[in-house]
Protein backbone atom coordinates (compact mmCIF):
# COMPACT_ATOMS: atom_id res chain seq x y z
CA UNK A 1 0.00 0.00 0.00
CA UNK A 2 1.43 3.37 -0.92
CA UNK A 3 1.90 6.18 1.57
CA UNK A 4 -0.88 8.34 0.07
CA UNK A 5 -3.40 5.51 0.41
CA UNK A 6 -2.38 5.02 4.05
CA UNK A 7 -2.81 8.73 4.81
CA UNK A 8 -6.19 8.86 3.10
CA UNK A 9 -7.36 5.78 4.97
CA UNK A 10 -6.18 7.28 8.27
CA UNK A 11 -7.90 10.64 7.75
CA UNK A 12 -11.30 9.51 6.54
CA UNK A 13 -14.02 7.53 8.18
CA UNK A 14 -16.94 6.67 5.91
CA UNK A 15 -19.74 6.76 8.47
CA UNK A 16 -19.11 9.27 11.20
CA UNK A 17 -20.82 8.50 14.46
CA UNK A 18 -23.40 10.82 15.95
CA UNK A 19 -20.83 11.63 18.63
CA UNK A 20 -18.29 12.87 16.05
CA UNK A 21 -20.91 14.70 14.00
CA UNK A 22 -22.07 16.54 17.13
CA UNK A 23 -18.73 17.39 18.75
CA UNK A 24 -16.27 17.44 15.87
CA UNK A 25 -13.73 15.10 14.36
CA UNK A 26 -10.45 15.43 16.24
CA UNK A 27 -7.97 12.69 17.18
CA UNK A 28 -8.95 12.89 20.87
CA UNK A 29 -12.66 12.68 20.08
CA UNK A 30 -12.06 9.75 17.71
CA UNK A 31 -10.34 7.93 20.58
CA UNK A 32 -13.26 8.69 22.91
CA UNK A 33 -15.74 7.58 20.26
CA UNK A 34 -14.00 4.23 19.80
CA UNK A 35 -13.55 3.63 23.53
CA UNK A 36 -17.18 4.56 24.29
CA UNK A 37 -18.43 2.11 21.68
CA UNK A 38 -16.12 -0.59 23.09
CA UNK A 39 -16.17 0.35 26.77
CA UNK A 40 -16.45 -3.24 28.00
CA UNK A 41 -13.14 -4.25 26.42
CA UNK A 42 -9.50 -3.28 26.77
CA UNK A 43 -7.06 -2.65 23.95
CA UNK A 44 -3.37 -1.87 23.39
CA UNK A 45 -2.58 1.65 22.19
CA UNK A 46 -1.75 0.38 18.70
CA UNK A 47 -5.22 -1.10 18.26
CA UNK A 48 -6.91 1.95 19.76
CA UNK A 49 -5.04 4.10 17.23
CA UNK A 50 -5.88 1.82 14.31
CA UNK A 51 -9.58 1.43 15.18
CA UNK A 52 -9.93 5.17 15.81
CA UNK A 53 -8.18 6.16 12.57
CA UNK A 54 -5.59 8.12 14.51
CA UNK A 55 -1.87 7.76 13.89
CA UNK A 56 0.11 6.03 16.61
CA UNK A 57 2.46 9.03 16.86
CA UNK A 58 -0.51 11.33 17.51
CA UNK A 59 -2.00 9.09 20.18
CA UNK A 60 1.38 8.91 21.96
CA UNK A 61 1.29 12.70 22.39
CA UNK A 62 -1.99 12.95 24.34
CA UNK A 63 -2.73 9.45 25.65
CA UNK A 64 -0.53 9.83 28.76
CA UNK A 65 -2.66 12.79 29.89
CA UNK A 66 -5.80 10.62 29.57
CA UNK A 67 -4.15 8.02 31.79
CA UNK A 68 -2.91 10.63 34.26
CA UNK A 69 -6.40 12.13 34.60
CA UNK A 70 -7.82 8.61 35.09
CA UNK A 71 -10.12 8.89 32.07
CA UNK A 72 -8.39 5.81 30.69
CA UNK A 73 -6.92 3.11 32.92
CA UNK A 74 -4.35 0.43 32.31
CA UNK A 75 -5.93 -2.99 32.78
CA UNK A 76 -3.10 -5.41 32.05
CA UNK A 77 0.19 -5.94 30.29
CA UNK A 78 0.79 -8.71 27.78
CA UNK A 79 4.37 -8.89 26.61
CA UNK A 80 5.43 -5.36 25.69
CA UNK A 81 1.84 -4.15 25.24
CA UNK A 82 -0.16 -2.37 27.92
CA UNK A 83 -3.93 -2.67 27.58
CA UNK A 84 -6.29 0.22 28.35
CA UNK A 85 -10.00 0.91 28.65
CA UNK A 86 -12.25 3.75 29.74
CA UNK A 87 -12.45 4.22 33.48
CA UNK A 88 -16.16 3.65 34.06
CA UNK A 89 -15.77 4.90 37.65
CA UNK A 90 -14.74 8.34 36.40
CA UNK A 91 -17.64 10.83 36.49
CA UNK A 92 -16.55 12.49 33.25
CA UNK A 93 -16.48 9.13 31.44
CA UNK A 94 -19.87 8.02 32.78
CA UNK A 95 -21.40 11.33 31.68
CA UNK A 96 -19.75 11.02 28.27
CA UNK A 97 -21.31 7.57 27.82
CA UNK A 98 -24.70 8.91 28.93
CA UNK A 99 -24.38 11.78 26.44
CA UNK A 100 -23.59 9.31 23.65
CA UNK A 101 -26.73 7.32 24.54
CA UNK A 102 -28.82 10.50 24.58
CA UNK A 103 -27.55 11.43 21.11
CA UNK A 104 -28.46 7.96 19.83
CA UNK A 105 -31.89 8.07 21.47
CA UNK A 106 -32.70 11.53 20.10
CA UNK A 107 -31.58 10.49 16.62
CA UNK A 108 -33.75 7.37 16.78
CA UNK A 109 -36.76 9.42 17.85
CA UNK A 110 -36.24 11.81 14.92
CA UNK A 111 -36.09 8.87 12.51
CA UNK A 112 -39.28 7.41 13.97
CA UNK A 113 -41.04 10.78 13.58
CA UNK A 114 -39.95 10.93 9.93
CA UNK A 115 -41.39 7.48 9.30
CA UNK A 116 -44.74 8.32 10.93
Amino acid sequence: MCIIAKITKMETKKNKSLFLMQFGDTPQLRIFDFLIDSHFFDYPMTEIARESNVSYNSIKKFFPSLVKSRIVVKTKAIGKSDYYKLNLDNLFVSNLIKMDWILAKNNSLKEIELLA
